[in-house]
């Protein structure tokens, strides 16, 4: 099973950027599609963004579209969400995940990392 431990997370002010990085153990990252989720106290676990294996293909919740990025470099085993242009309702908990199959919607999160803290000010 993939381990994710989420960093990058913080305090920013409306309008600026954060970058998460999720960073993978175990060889089957690189086969495995990738996705961002996040959370909110007394709500559902939210989609934000997802990627394909191969990172030519990315997905993406209408909340963010345009101004997050999703992005992978199975190198270096480490999955990334660029976040700009943010919003105080883009504050959260962000998990990072991945998939039994190479691309998203084909099947469910298999493993989970501990989520990291965003909290835009505004």
């Amino acid at each position: 099973q993939v381990q994710l431990v989420e960093s990058g997370g913080g305090l920013v002010q409306a309008g600026g950027s954060l970058r998460l990085s999720c960073a993978a153990s175990g060889r089957t990252f690189s086969y495995s599609a990738m996705g961002w989720f996040r959370q909110t106290p007394g709500k559902e676990r939210e989609f934000v963004a997802a990627i394909n294996w191969s990172g030519d293909t990315t997905y993406y919740a209408d909340s963010v579209e345009g101004r997050f990025t999703i992005s992978r470099d199975n190198a270096k085993n480490t999955g990334y969400l660029q976040m700009n242009s943010l919003k105080p309702e883009d504050t959260a908990v962000y998990y990072c995940a991945t998939f039994k199959s190479t691309d998203y919607g084909n099947s469910p999160p298999g493993s989970w990392g501990q989520g990291t803290q965003v909290t835009v000010s505004s």
